[in-house]
C-alpha cells in the first residue's frame, strides 16, 4: 500500500517533512508556554509548602512536619543538582531549581 500524501502523486517528501518538523516545534512551544513557571507562583508555591508543614507539624507531631519540609528541600537539592550537571552556575541554577520545585502552585 502506498502513502497517500495531501499534494497527491508529485508530493514532495523534504516538504513533508519540513511541514511536519515545523508543526512539531509549534505545539512544543505552546506546551513550553502553556507549562512554564514564574517567580509568583513559585513563592506561593513556598509558601503552601510553609503552611502544610507547619500544619502537618502541629496536628501529626513535628517529626513529619519536618519530612514535609526534608522532602522539598531535598527536590530542591536534586533539581539543583541537575542545573549544576547541564552547566548553570549560580544564580540561574538557583532560580530554575525554585521553579521546578515550586512552580507547581501555578496551577492551583
Amino acid at each position: 500500500m502506498t502513502q497517500q500524501w495531501p499534494e497527491g502523486r508529485a508530493a514532495d517528501p523534504e516538504a513533508a517533512r519540513e511541514r511536519y518538523d515545523s508543526d512539531l516545534r509549534a505545539a512544543r512551544r505552546r506546551l513550553r508556554e502553556f507549562l512554564r513557571a514564574d517567580l509568583p507562583s513559585a513563592h506561593l508555591g513556598l509558601g503552601g509548602v510553609v503552611v502544610t508543614g507547619v500544619l502537618v507539624g502541629l496536628f501529626a507531631g513535628p517529626a513529619a512536619g519536618a519530612l514535609v519540609a526534608g522532602a522539598f528541600a531535598l527536590l530542591f537539592l536534586a533539581a539543583l543538582a541537575v542545573m549544576f550537571l547541564r552547566g548553570l552556575r549560580g544564580a540561574e541554577a538557583g532560580r530554575r531549581a525554585y521553579l521546578f520545585t515550586f512552580g507547581w502552585a501555578n496551577w492551583l
